[in-house]
């Protein structure tokens, strides 16, 4: 009787959470479907004179990253494949890792990632409005968003990841402004829904972006308390994709610039599109 009562429990408990991974599968298609609908239906061609007025350094990534008569596609879907770290920068502990992204500055994107090492796998998403991962695909590990702080952290990300791979999303116009930081740089700042953030960006002499550096609303900190915090990271290994020339590895992390640096993002690129009709 009582292996039966216990059966029937563990039945019901992993009923329950299996039917909750599915609401989250759900969910997570059904974000990236709205993401999807924010792309141009007839976009605009780029014209090099759109960046003519911009601080030199800006005026170069633009020219570097669009080619002329490119069609200005603001959303992008990329799948990628590296290594993401659970611990700090003495204690990496890196798990490989998959992932694939629908990116739709200034207003949202989704990652989903499935990562593992050894029998360990930790499967989930991160949006401007959650964040969740399982473990083995059945535990709930890490449930969180819904807040001010969470929305504020995530439009950093994408703002940033915005400079990596939609740049057409940071043409200027009235939500989008560049601004020279010195002669190697320049500073872009979006505004979208009440949050607003800056990014660095720094270029070669060609124009080709070779790092980012911003303060990222995080709390990514011993204390766990949200705070204005170095992020940043590196760009190389580029390569032309329906007009645009993007980078297709990237190492990102936390207290960039500062001997804490810890690269926990690092990732290949292993196909981007801009999806359109």
């Amino acid at each position: 009787m009582i292996i039966h009562i216990l059966s029937t429990l563990i039945f019901l408990v992993l009923a329950g959470l299996s039917a909750r991974r599915w609401a989250d599968h759900g969910a997570d298609r059904r974000i990236m479907e709205s993401l999807l609908r924010n792309q141009p239906r007839d976009p605009a061609r780029f014209d090099p004179a759109m960046v003519e007025h911009l601080p030199e350094p800006a005026r170069r990534y633009l020219l570097y990253t669009i080619a002329p008569e490119a069609p200005l596609y603001t959303v992008a879907t990329l799948s990628m494949q590296g290594k993401f770290g659970m611990g700090d920068r003495d204690k990496p502990n890196y798990l490989a890792m998959s992932a694939r992204q629908t990116l739709a500055a200034p207003v949202g994107f989704i990652w989903s990632m499935s990562a593992r090492r050894g029998w360990i796998r930790i499967s989930g998403s991160d949006t401007a409005r959650w964040t969740r991962f399982w473990l083995m695909g059945l535990l709930p590990v890490a449930r969180m968003g819904g807040t001010k702080d969470h929305a504020r952290s995530a439009f950093g990300r994408y703002v940033a990841e915005a400079v990596f791979w939609t740049p057409a999303a940071l043409l200027p116009g009235p939500n989008v402004h560049w601004e020279l930081v010195d002669v190697n740089a320049a500073r872009v700042t979006l505004r979208h829904n009440g949050l607003s953030q800056s990014v660095d960006v720094t270029v070669a002499e060609d124009g080709r972006p070779l790092q980012v550096h911003f303060d990222r609303w995080s709390n990514a900190n011993p204390e766990k308390e949200y705070r204005w915090q170095p992020f940043g990271g590196y760009l190389s290994e580029f390569r032309e994709v329906e007009g645009f020339r993007l980078p297709m590895h990237v190492e990102a992390g936390n207290h960039f610039g500062t001997e804490r640096y810890f690269p926990f993002f690092v990732v290949d690129v292993t196909e981007i599109a801009f999806p359109h009709d």
